[in-house]
């Protein structure tokens, strides 16, 4: 997902455009997204103090902070000030972290070059397959959950397609007049790590071919400038 960005002109309207966080959270691209910033950057803080920095009105800033506290995107805490009522203090939940930027693809890639630079390709082969195994366990064991045994080779891609679209793929099954069964993945989540070394789509095209126990050929290749990942599935012989 795009990073949080500081809104030009903060106010107390949403903007049409949103942003989608992987929980799923949906966000205006104007104050609640500068509340969410400045919670994070001052740690819990009052809604008159939310109002002062961000030049906005308190009535707008509640608003706001109820709409993130019903996302359990932000949590209010009550605090003393002397006498009279507490006044509350709001500050981000963990479920915000998933509307903030993210590294994970740098540092995954950092983390194989330093497997790299330690034990050579020998070991990061055996990263891979390390990897490739204990992927290939659980989607077998979510497939055997959600499918009857002995059920289609349509029905198991239909259901990896799933499980792949769920890690952030962009995923679907489909199968073309002439009856091929495709596996076409939209979006390379992984596109950071793909690019640096062909270990990882080698690694992910091998997982396929065992979950569903097929054949499966790449015919197109994010990775290698094609606007989709596409994989061709076809029944075993023999």
């Amino acid at each position: 997902m795009p990073g949080i960005e500081r809104a030009p002109e903060p106010t107390a309207h949403g903007a049409d455009a949103e942003t989608v966080g992987t929980n799923g959270h949906h966000l205006p691209h104007t104050l609640r997204r500068d509340i969410l910033v400045l919670l994070r950057q001052l740690g819990p803080s009052s809604p008159d103090q939310l109002a002062a920095r961000l030049h906005a009105s308190r009535t707008g800033i509640l608003q706001q902070l109820r709409a993130l506290e019903a996302a359990d995107l932000v949590a209010r805490r009550p605090e003393r000030h002397g006498v009279g009522r507490p006044r509350h203090l709001y500050d981000v939940t963990p479920h915000a972290q998933d509307l903030f930027p993210s590294n994970y693809d740098g540092l995954a890639a950092g983390l194989l070059a330093a497997i790299d630079e330690v034990g050579g390709d020998h070991l990061v082969d055996q990263v891979f397959s390390a990897r490739r195994s204990q992927a290939a366990s659980w989607m077998r064991s979510r497939i055997a959950e959600r499918l009857p045994a002995g059920a289609s080779l349509i029905d198991r891609v239909r259901e990896l397609a799933v499980i792949q679209d769920e890690q952030g793929y962009i995923a679907q099954a489909e199968v073309t007049p002439d009856g091929t069964i495709r596996l076409v993945e939209h979006n390379c989540a992984i596109f950071q790590v793909a690019r640096g070394t062909t270990r990882a789509c080698d690694a992910e095209l091998a997982l396929f071919s065992e979950v569903l126990d097929a054949d499966v050929v790449r015919d197109s290749h994010i990775a290698a400038g094609d606007r989709c990942c596409t994989y061709r599935v076809s029944s075993r012989i023999g």
